[in-house]
């Protein structure tokens, strides 16, 4: 990556671009990509000394060991319709794919675990087997209607071309999540594993439509697999950034920006930034209506992480969970039903739902040889304060005795030091802004364009916007497509 460091101000005298791109994560890449495949001449700019956003790697506890800062393991990634048409390959992108895309261990040894295959999924949860096929079974042979859909949840006309493969879907999707699990399942193993995949919504187990995260991931388990970059999430992000340069696009890093009125001239401008930081930096330009939906923006429960350098493997009681890269730790469905609840309470919970990432077992790259990396991560109150650390690994030694004994170095990330990092982390919250049903179509506000500001122009084109988190770059390819039709 040919990228240099200079300041907004060196930047706006030096030259004019058709388009400048503010935050360099996944969504800003992709919406740089789209206008620079439409021969635009676009420059984005990072905040930090390297680009990725919440896509990023590094040797966070001892060289040698590449911890994932933040998204680890992508099904979104390789499923992205963008992705898949820019032949990321080409530009050094590999995909390793784990035997076992999930795991969800209880106590006493057992596990279920999810495979690509549904019949070797099915063979692992008893006499829930069964409901488990029809349930996923029922997804897999109109998955590309329902993925065309839920990445462009704003195309009604997508709902009439498919309208019963996306009602039959709708209606699961839309359950609350417990509710969906008692319908479908009896033992504590498969009510555990859905309620692991079911919990990565951050949401009440209550809630309207909680349910609809454990189907799509659930289902791209079996379609697409878990996989993660090889060498680490990275190398994803320098895929997509050699594909912009390859087009003429221009990457500054160590470039903040504080004020819209710093940049240099152009037709649009589009920012992979939260709805609070767009006021901080545009306040003075937004309607004053708009400013205040925007304050009203509701962002989700933080999370609290933990990355470890291991001396060896971790010593899963249950010995399958060796084979998966992603571990959910909570025990019970009702347990982590709790925890997820206690996070909308402002209360933090001493047994937390935590998900386990060891990348090493599936990409050895990882780590030096025999070694291991883990992260680990908890849900909390947005914003909270609490160490989690003594609760994360409490849970993890449940599940894997001995595992402090192999930690060679730990570090640590509060939901204060994530939005550090990541200026879009508001309070901890890595998805842009809470998925409740209110948000769900109209972030951050409603408009019939939700991409677009009241200044022409200026763009949203982050997690924040439609269809939401998740390493696609669809909300960033939707927003480009929207500057485009603006202009014209």
């Amino acid at each position: 990556m040919n990228s240099k460091a200079v300041s907004v101000r060196e930047l706006c005298k030096a030259t004019n671009y058709d388009a400048v791109i503010i935050g360099s994560g996944p969504n800003g890449i992709a919406a740089a990509i789209v206008l620079a495949q439409k021969g635009l001449k676009v420059v984005m700019l990072e905040a930090r000394d390297t680009i990725g956003g919440g896509c990023r790697s590094a040797e966070l506890t001892l060289p040698g060991f590449v911890h994932d800062i933040c998204s680890s393991i992508h099904p979104l990634g390789l499923g992205s319709p963008l992705f898949r048409q820019l032949q990321l390959e080409n530009f050094g992108l590999e995909w390793i794919q784990p035997e076992a895309a999930y795991a969800h261990p209880l106590d006493g040894g057992h596990a279920g675990v999810v495979y690509r295959s549904i019949e070797r999924t099915a063979e692992t949860l008893g006499r829930d087997g069964k409901s488990y096929s029809e349930l996923m079974g029922s997804i897999n042979p109109d998955w590309d209607k329902v993925c065309d859909a839920a990445l462009d949840p704003l195309n009604p006309f997508k709902m009439f071309r498919h309208p019963f493969a996306l009602g039959l879907f709708g209606l699961k999707a839309m359950m609350p999540a417990q509710m969906m699990i008692d319908t479908y399942f009896q033992d504590d193993v498969a009510r555990g594993l859905l309620a692991g995949v079911c919990a990565h919504a951050e949401l009440p187990f209550t809630a309207f439509a909680s349910a609809s995260f454990g189907l799509v991931l659930g289902a791209t388990a079996h379609i697409l697999g878990w996989p993660m970059p090889a060498g680490g999430a990275q190398s994803l992000m320098n895929a997509l950034v050699a594909k912009f340069e390859s087009l003429g696009g221009e990457v500054v890093t160590s470039c903040p920006v504080s004020s819209l009125e710093d940049l240099p001239q152009s037709r649009f401008t589009l920012c992979d930034i939260s709805p609070k930081q767009l006021v901080s930096i545009a306040g003075n330009k937004l309607p004053s209506g708009y400013v205040k939906q925007l304050n009203n923006y509701k962002y989700g429960p933080g999370v609290f992480k933990l990355d470890y350098a291991l001396s060896g493997p971790i010593p899963w009681t249950a010995t399958e969970c060796h084979n998966a890269a992603t571990v959910h730790l909570g025990g019970t469905m009702e347990e982590i039903a709790e925890s997820e609840a206690d996070c909308w309470k402002g209360k933090v919970s001493t047994k937390p739902y935590v998900l386990f990432v060891q990348n090493a077992v599936a990409d050895p790259s990882r780590a030096p040889a025999g070694k291991h990396t883990g992260w680990a991560y908890c849900h909390v109150p947005n914003g909270s304060r609490m160490d989690m650390t003594p609760y994360i690994e409490r849970q993890i030694e449940r599940f894997a005795p001995g595992f402090k004994d192999l930690v060679l170095a730990r570090h640590t990330y509060t939901p204060a030091t994530m939005q550090q990092y990541n200026a879009n982390y508001i309070g901890g919250d890595i998805n842009g802004g809470a998925f409740i049903a209110s948000q769900l179509l109209t972030r951050p506000v409603f408009r019939a364009v939700p991409y677009a500001t009241p200044v022409k122009g200026l763009y949203l084109c982050s997690a924040s916007t439609p269809p939401g988190g998740g390493i696609h770059g669809m909300c960033g390819y939707y927003a480009a497509h929207a500057a485009l039709r603006g202009w014209q």
